[in-house]
């Protein structure tokens, strides 16, 4: 049974993700907070496997919240909900430690694919938000972080020493995690049992470096194994 704290300083929209996940036959809300400092605190007393955590609240917002429950070593993982589209919002939630970054019009079948995701040891972001981050974490730090040493297609030496190490699966699972795809989604789209998949997603991270899947995109998107379309 996955266990969820609910955070948002909205009545209704706590009482609307309460619903949802209450139907689940997998899920159980443990609690409600209406602000960060209550989140810290009840995170810490109830263990909840996964916090949905709104980002804009009164008093400390939900990345200081989230930055708060990454840091304290604790079991409990935080997906991040919003209203906004790209902004600060969603650079500062990975940042801070967020296992996952969902718009709050995504279906509802999604946000349940995520919390379930992000409870095994995922982390994710909205499919539909992939390409947009990550074009845009890419740009923003194009400037400040420039090639150097690159061959003719752009690429550095560490990235491609980095990609020669991996196998021809470990590239096609890396180009679906660069899609968006859990490893649910991935061990249907090849065929592979989903631990086949885990094991591949944990060596492709070692391989290449990469803290957590939202790196591994970034990584996907420069050495040209992300979908462009």
């Amino acid at each position: 049974m996955t266990t969820v704290l609910i955070v948002d300083d909205q009545t209704l929209q706590r009482l609307g993700f309460r619903m949802l996940l209450e139907a689940q036959p997998d899920m159980t809300v443990v609690g409600e907070a209406a602000q960060g400092h209550d989140a810290v605190r009840m995170t810490a007393e109830l263990r909840p496997d996964v916090v949905l955590m709104d980002v804009r609240m009164p008093g400390m917002n939900g990345i200081e919240a989230t930055r708060h429950i990454a840091g304290s070593g604790g079991r409990s993982r935080v997906l991040v909900l919003t209203t906004f589209d790209l902004d600060e919002y969603a650079y500062e939630a990975l940042r801070a430690g967020a296992a996952g970054f969902f718009l709050k019009d995504a279906r509802p079948e999604e946000l349940v694919v995520g919390i379930r995701a992000v409870a095994a040891g995922d982390s994710i972001i909205s499919p539909g938000l992939t390409r947009r981050l990550i074009d845009a974490f890419t740009a923003r730090h194009a400037d400040l972080n420039p090639p150097r040493h690159t061959d003719r297609l752009g690429l550095t030496r560490e990235q491609r020493r980095r990609l020669a190490d991996l196998t021809h699966r470990e590239r096609e699972v890396l180009s679906a995690v660069a899609a968006g795809r859990t490893n649910s989604e991935i061990a249907a789209h090849l065929q592979l049992a989903e631990s086949t998949v885990k094991s591949h997603v944990s060596r492709v991270l070692a391989k290449i470096d990469a803290r957590d899947r939202v790196q591994a995109v970034i990584f996907a998107y420069d050495v040209g194994l992300a979908h462009t379309t």
